[in-house]
């Protein structure tokens, strides 16, 4: 165990104050916000390619390069930031999505709107290491699980409702003005922030030598690959489960239909934020065999609308509670070193997003929808793998903790 404490977390009380919690709903906003722009040109592709003269494959780099960059700056921007107050890396992160957002609503040309996606970007990466990393510390430690649950119930409610407005606002108005809109929603964080959120000093700068201590880790390394594989088994199928649908669905029927994963997803997040903290692995186990259960029922039901329809619903049970599950999972794993393990966290996510999507897309392309799920199926059971390995690792340190506390004390 690493004797560095990187944190210094502020003075707790016996039980979490209304305004520690206050603090936990700023951020959450500030999720919502970031995630709200990350994906905001998923439903104004074709517009944007329209009006930047640019194809729809190519304007998909509008998507990919926050990706790319958040991977990147989530260890990065970190380390570059030293011993800053966490609290003024928030403000200027958000402050740098804010930027992003104008720069991307008032672009001339493709390669504008590119810098400002990587801003954003960059931003993403550093927002997502402090979120998980500092939950535990603006609350109580008992409360620490449920605080990371309430700051991904701002993700949750991004896909649900964050997206869905910016393609309304556009159909009304244009894209130009979704982009200035979500700017507004990342001013109203900003101020949540500058007024909620506590000082959160930070006792030493993170280093590299933290990553290369945490990768030294049989159980680091192994959670980090378990956390790649399911994430994605998830990405590489979900982001084209629409062609899928459409054999049998009208487009407006699934609209609803991943509005309802969305909506269960929220509920999913919500009630596991309340068993997670005393029944962690059974948790990580539970969704991760609810998420192969859901890919291999769309594979056997294919074409039957009730089947696929159940298969969607507990898809997004699984989904729902899969970040939370992972990012407790992570912050217990490497509780000594928490910026370093929430900063490698995301990067592993945003790597299994990207390479994710990418071989999917080749499969669908090639083979089809019903190949790529079967891709989905073997990341989700080599996940279960690596999870039954990281019980066994951790079984015969338990059975030695359990022969101390039994054996008699000598005088």
């Amino acid at each position: 165990m690493n004797d560095r404490s990187p944190i210094l977390a502020p003075p707790q009380h016996d039980e979490t104050t209304l305004r520690q919690w206050l603090s936990v709903f700023a951020v959450a906003i500030s999720a919502f916000a970031f995630v709200t722009s990350e994906f905001l040109p998923v439903g104004l592709l074709t517009q944007i390619a329209n009006d930047l003269h640019v194809t729809p494959g190519t304007a998909g780099l509008m998507v990919t390069t926050p990706g790319v960059m958040a991977a990147i700056f989530a260890p990065g921007l970190m380390i570059f930031a030293g011993r800053m107050d966490r609290r003024q890396v928030f403000l200027l992160l958000t402050a740098m999505l804010l930027v992003s957002n104008i720069v991307c609503a008032i672009s001339s040309n493709f390669a504008v709107m590119l810098i400002g996606r990587a801003m954003l970007g960059a931003a993403l990466g550093g927002f997502w290491t402090l979120a998980t990393a500092a939950a535990g510390r603006l609350v109580h430690v008992s409360d620490a699980a449920r605080a990371t649950a309430i700051i991904l119930t701002g993700v949750t409610c991004a896909t649900v409702i964050g997206v869905p407005l910016g393609t309304f606002i556009a159909g009304f108005a244009s894209w130009r003005m979704s982009f200035f809109v979500t700017g507004g929603l990342v001013a109203l964080a900003l101020v949540a922030q500058a007024l909620l959120v506590p000082s959160l000093p930070s006792a030493v700068a993170l280093r590299i030598a933290d990553f290369v201590a945490l990768l030294r880790r049989p159980h680091t390394r192994l959670s980090m690959l378990m956390v790649a594989l399911v994430f994605g088994a998830h990405f590489s199928t979900y982001t084209f489960i629409t062609p899928l649908l459409q054999q049998d669905f009208a487009m407006s029927a699934i609209t609803l239909l991943l509005l309802a994963f969305g909506v269960i997803g929220f509920f999913s997040n919500a009630l596991t934020s309340l068993v997670i903290a005393k029944r962690l692995k059974s948790s990580v186990a539970t969704m991760s065999a609810l998420l192969l259960c859901a890919l291999s029922a769309m594979i056997v039901l294919e074409h039957s609308r009730v089947g696929e329809i159940a298969a969607m619903l507990m898809w997004g049970i699984a989904f729902g509670a899969i970040p939370l599950c992972f990012s407790v999972w992570i912050q217990r794993g490497t509780a000594d070193l928490p910026e370093a393990g929430s900063a490698m966290f995301v990067s592993v996510i945003q790597v299994a997003i990207a390479l994710g999507s990418s071989v999917g897309g080749a499969i669908v392309d090639r083979s089809g929808v019903r190949a790529d799920l079967l891709l989905g199926c073997a990341l989700a059971v080599f996940g279960l793998v690596a999870l039954q390995r990281l019980a066994a690792m951790e079984r015969p340190a338990k059975v030695a903790e359990m022969a101390h506390e039994c054996s008699p004390s000598l005088d």
